[in-house]
């Protein structure tokens, strides 16, 4: 089968510009650089999603858990492909958009073409222990990022290991990942308010992610919780607008009859009090956001 019609467009470009030879010869050094800079950084070490990692032309020939990714002078029926052109979901990297350019899709698909040639790469080393890189100001969602979709958005995506995303709940994407459709997670300025931190936390059961131990590190959840802590910021640095009238639901343990761990709690005359809790039971606490970002009660229960 032939090249895409997103390859063709880029070959007859080099074509061009460089004449029939522009694309000959691709070595697999031609797309490591493009799999360093955009896919490496989820899909390498001990934790890559499904196991696959593409830190090396090995990692890339292995595949997954669910099998080979490439299929040598095929690229139409090479995962890889289909991922990266969004023609199988999630597409990939799960950090874009931007996706990748159609230059480099189309650079894949002809070393795909001529069966995949190269060298083995050595493999990305694993990074050194300690808090990830941030540079000066507010932590913004590119910081954090890379850690929800090496962690989280394998289950947390449409067509994950779970099938569908687990309550619905997609962090693919920032729009996602601070998402009010079905309620709440990211309450910008109020990491304790929001269930995101409470279940990477073991706040709330189940901890996530759910395929741990391991967890997240203590940096991984202190990067989170200040990124929220900074306005959930997208990557251009805008806050977030508070979710006013968002449902929220929190699991936790009553530190006082108005307080869910070290978040204070608003109960007015209509909350409904369940099962009578009291402090140091573990409970479910429902209820809506109100203009100053405090969490307004509705409902509260013990949980058993």
């Amino acid at each position: 089968m032939g090249v895409s019609r997103h390859g063709i467009v880029a070959l007859s470009l080099a074509w061009l510009l460089g004449g029939p030879t522009a694309f000959a010869g691709t070595d697999f050094a031609d797309v490591d650089a493009v799999l360093k800079a955009r896919c490496a950084l989820c899909h390498s070490g001990p934790a890559a999603p499904l196991g696959l990692r593409l830190d090396s032309r090995e990692g890339v020939l292995a595949g997954s858990s669910r099998g080979a990714i490439v299929v040598a002078g095929d690229p139409a029926a090479s995962e890889l492909i289909k991922r990266i052109e969004g023609t199988a979901l999630p597409r990939m990297p799960m950090t874009g958009p931007p996706y990748l350019t159609v230059e480099e899709a189309a650079l894949f698909e002809q070393w795909i073409l001529e069966g995949m040639p190269g060298r083995m790469a050595a493999a990305v080393p694993e990074p050194p222990p300690g808090k990830p890189e941030v540079d000066s100001g507010p932590v913004r969602y590119d910081h954090v990022a890379p850690i929800l979709a090496q962690r989280c958005v394998k289950c947390h995506t449409e067509g994950g290991l779970m099938g569908a995303p687990p309550e619905g709940y997609r962090v693919g994407s920032y729009a996602d990942t601070i998402s009010t459709a079905d309620r709440v997670r990211v309450v910008p300025g109020s990491p304790g308010a929001s269930e995101l931190v409470r279940r990477i936390r073991g706040q709330a059961l189940p901890r996530m992610p759910y395929d741990g131990p391991p967890f997240l590190t203590e940096e991984e959840i202190a990067l989170i919780e200040q990124w929220i802590a900074d306005g959930a910021r997208d990557s251009a640095g805008n806050p977030a607008s508070m979710p006013v009238g968002s449902r929220v639901r929190l699991h936790g343990r009553l530190t006082s009859p108005n307080r869910l761990d070290d978040v204070e709690l608003v109960i007015t005359r209509s909350a409904r009090i369940d099962k009578s809790p009291r402090p140091g039971d573990y409970v479910e606490v429902r209820g809506r956001i109100d203009a100053d970002g405090r969490l307004v009660v509705e409902r509260m229960r013990r949980r058993e």
